[in-house]
């Protein structure tokens, strides 16, 4: 990526994204885990826990003069990044035509596909637009890049796009914008370059990657509490601060060059994650310093508890002749389910 010398070094670029938690038996989502880290370092500046009721916005994010925001799709709402905005930031969103009204520069209803039709395949074009919601109660204004792909490209995106339309086919325009990549920013062309911003949108793939090794490896979007449960919250907060935890002892342990961007991946964190937690149990349970004596103090925490329906248990005569031993003795056999 070419040095910009426009851009003020204070400048902190904050990826945006968020994951979907579903309590036990649960079919649609009960919590949100909306999280920020900075694309230099890509360290958590910020995560958060909400029910379902909270969208995905940037308006919920804590955002400084200064900041620019990257985030996906569904962060491209007008109420969203106008708070973002007023609170000083500035925004890099995949532009979702749909999430709200496209208008030119002079407040006019833009028809996309009618001004991006006579751009050729593999190239790049520059539109300034202003981004309203639909009730017209905010309004964005910006830069639309728009890159055409080439048709191998397009062809898999519309296959993909087609796939995600379970009930019917998409709109003939949907499949047609399928094969563009469409960025808003507020940033303008004379601060960054569009080439640069669309190769920063596509440095939000990694905090997607840091979501799903949370939960395949600390399982954190397995919920064992009921939805607007306290527990819940608790439970989500626990594994949070674990996830962190490990994360932290990993930088201390490998450096933070691992996760930077500034050259290609030599390695992925996946394995050493695992490693590092079967490494950080024993300290955290202390088991490797238990007494002997203790271990009998927890056998009995962990015994069954009083149940009105007896376990399932072997006749005496059977015992007998399994393990040998008369039924006399049976009283002081210690069993284990």
């Amino acid at each position: 990526m070419a040095a910009v010398a426009t851009l003020p070094p204070e400048r902190r670029f904050v990826v945006i994204d968020a994951s979907r938690m579903q309590a036990p038996g649960a079919t649609g989502t009960d919590h949100r885990l909306p999280i920020a880290r900075d694309l230099r370092t890509f360290q958590c500046v910020e995560v958060l826990v909400s029910d379902v009721h909270t969208g995905e916005t940037l308006k919920h994010g804590t955002l400084r003069a200064g900041d620019v925001a990257l985030a996906d799709r569904g962060y491209a709402h007008a109420q969203g990044m106008g708070a973002a905005v007023q609170q000083g930031a500035d925004i890099i969103v995949r532009l979702n035509p749909w999430s709200g009204v496209l208008c030119d520069a002079n407040g006019e209803p833009m028809i996309l596909g009618k001004a991006l039709k006579r751009q050729p395949l593999e190239t790049l074009r520059t539109l300034p637009v202003l981004l309203q919601s639909s009730g017209g109660q905010s309004a964005v204004q910006g830069w639309g890049h728009a890159y055409r792909l080439s048709a191998e490209q397009a062809g898999r995106a519309r296959h993909k796009c087609r796939q995600r339309h379970k009930k019917g086919a998409p709109k003939a325009e949907s499949l047609w914008l399928a094969g563009w990549v469409l960025v808003f920013t507020t940033l303008a062309p004379a601060v960054l370059s569009a080439q640069t911003i669309m190769r920063l949108s596509r440095c939000r793939w990694p905090i997607e990657i840091a979501l799903k090794r949370w939960k395949s490896i600390r399982s954190v979007d397995a919920l064992r509490a009921k939805a607007r449960s306290p527990l819940a919250a608790v439970w989500l907060h626990g594994k949070l601060r674990y996830a962190l935890m490990l994360e932290r002892r990993m930088r201390r342990r490998l450096g933070d060059h691992w996760s930077q961007l500034d050259h290609e991946r030599v390695a992925t964190w996946w394995r050493v994650w695992g490693m590092l937690e079967e490494e950080m149990t024993p300290l955290i349970t202390g088991s490797l310093f238990w007494k002997e004596e203790a271990w009998e103090v927890c056998l009995k925490v962990l015994a069954e508890r009083p149940r009105r329906r007896k376990l399932p248990q072997l006749p005496p005569e059977v015992i007998a002749v399994f393990y040998r031993c008369d039924v006399s003795q049976q009283a002081g056999m210690l069993l284990a389910a």
